[in-house]
């Protein structure tokens, strides 16, 4: 399949073409700065996500809700939260929603990997282990998307984070910290946040006290496209997801 830059010959494409095409398209780009990744978005990938949208077979939010449930990885995203941290590893990112209101984004970052210098340096290190906790729920036939908390753990790296251990990192801090917490729960203007420098820690701030704003362009039960931005004056992100088991 040659690139489509038009959404009208896309019309002619099944929804399979299409996400395979997104797939191929974006396909070890998720490493590349994040300009670039805006840039191929409005260049190459938007017609697609503009036909994908039209065809959303769950577009009622409350329908979604039952259909997110699960484990899901991002192959290939442009929010800039992600990459605060240096070392972020991609196969090692999952974003998990329970049933219960509560979805985590999980990664493992292990800074001096994608360098050939200093990884003899860092392989001796532990990896940061970093979770989002967010709320979710339907209010007004939209996500409505609470900041609960960011927690951090060092690990080994030689043991890689598996989709085992990282749900059952969420469903131990959940059932820990927010089971008796209240309803409407308050966020610390502070993070306690240890082995990272202050601007680092400034930077996830930001971030967690902002109300995060979420649509799915696009969802089934494997493949999401995801609209998402952190501020009214922030520029949208978009985020490929899929899902895992």
């Amino acid at each position: 399949m040659g690139n489509i830059t038009s959404t009208k010959e896309l019309t002619h494409w099944n929804t399979l073409e299409i996400k395979n095409q997104i797939l191929e398209l974006v396909k070890g780009r998720n490493v590349e700065p994040l300009k670039a990744k805006v840039e191929f978005y409005k260049n190459e990938l938007a017609p697609y996500f503009t036909e994908l949208s039209r065809r959303n077979p769950f577009g009622k939010v409350a329908d979604q809700v039952a259909i997110v449930t699960g484990v899901w990885m991002p192959i290939w995203s442009t929010i800039p939260f992600q990459d605060i941290l240096p070392g972020r590893i991609h196969e090692q990112s999952y974003q998990i929603f329970h049933n219960d209101g509560y979805y985590a984004n999980i990664a493992r970052y292990a800074p001096g990997q994608q360098s050939s210098f200093w990884q003899k340096f860092a392989s001796r290190l532990p990896v940061y282990d970093l979770m989002v906790l967010q709320k979710y729920s339907v209010r007004d036939e939209q996500w409505d998307i609470k900041n609960v908390g960011i927690f951090q753990a060092l690990r080994n790296r030689e043991i890689p984070l598996t989709i085992n251990d990282a749900d059952e990192w969420f469903t131990i801090t959940v059932e820990s910290k927010f089971k008796e917490a209240a309803p409407n729960i308050e966020l610390r203007q502070e993070l306690k946040l240890k082995n990272m420098d202050r601007n680092t820690v400034k930077k996830f701030e930001k971030a967690y006290l902002a109300t995060s704003f979420l649509e799915h362009l696009y969802i089934d039960n494997d493949f999401r496209l995801v609209k998402s931005q952190r501020e009214a004056t922030q520029r949208p992100s978009y985020t490929i997801a899929v899902r895992r088991r």
